[in-house]
């Protein structure tokens, strides 16, 4: 939180190499703050912070419309083609407690692709660096956003059918972190009203959560 009228997220943006992380993250603030483009590697190698501008029309509390400020971390992607696993975690907890350190984190997004399937291994070590991330209480502050459902759509499935689908790796994961899951159709998610609607979606997890935050802090093992 920040002023009376003004309510500030603090998100995290975490997956596997062209998730579509980047551009999600890009998108969740309505700018290209971010590099993101098609490559045989991992395009992100550091963490960098984006911000909003103020957004209005997305939140209003005890009567009264607040404006919303979005920041977003965006990260190196795990596995990564040219970091270790520690690298990764290591440079994401290190910029966590830089930039949120003080004030919190309210959701880390884990993004996978609606279009591809998720296995155990990938599902297992996804679940395994988060954790390792964020702590025990990671279910709470955790949810999915499920990129490329455009793709997802043009195959015939609706976020429902898809759900029918799903193999039970991805219901799994999806049961952990309480059903909090969002599909980001990557054609539509530039426009004004699809991203007002991500947006009220993921206030509405945070409110679940009953606006709390995760306070991190960078322990050197």
């Amino acid at each position: 939180m920040s002023e009376s009228n003004e309510m500030t997220i603090n998100l995290v943006v975490v997956g596997r190499t062209q998730t579509g992380k980047s551009a999600a993250g890009n998108s969740l603030l309505g700018s290209s703050d971010f590099e993101s483009h098609c490559s045989p590697s991992s395009v992100t190698t550091c963490c960098s912070l984006g911000h909003s501008c103020r957004i209005l029309g997305i939140i209003r509390r005890n009567g009264c419309e607040l404006a919303l400020r979005v920041r977003v971390l965006d990260t190196p992607s795990y596995p990564h083609t040219g970091l270790s696993k520690e690298r990764v975690r290591d440079t994401v907890r290190s910029a966590l407690a830089h930039h949120f350190g003080e004030e919190g984190l309210h959701l880390a997004l884990l993004v996978l692709r609606a279009d591809l399937p998720l296995c155990p291994d990938e599902s297992h070590h996804t679940i395994q660096f988060i954790q390792e991330l964020l702590g025990p209480t990671w279910k709470d502050f955790t949810a999915v956003l499920l990129t490329h459902a455009d793709k997802a759509e043009e195959a015939g499935f609706s976020e429902e059918a898809y759900l029918h689908s799903a193999s039970s790796t991805l219901l799994s994961l999806l049961s952990l972190v309480q059903h909090k899951y969002i599909f980001l159709d990557n054609q539509k998610s530039i426009i004004k009203e699809e991203r007002a609607t991500v947006l009220r979606k993921l206030l509405n997890f945070i409110r679940q959560n009953n606006y709390q935050v995760l306070l991190l802090k960078h322990n050197k093992e």
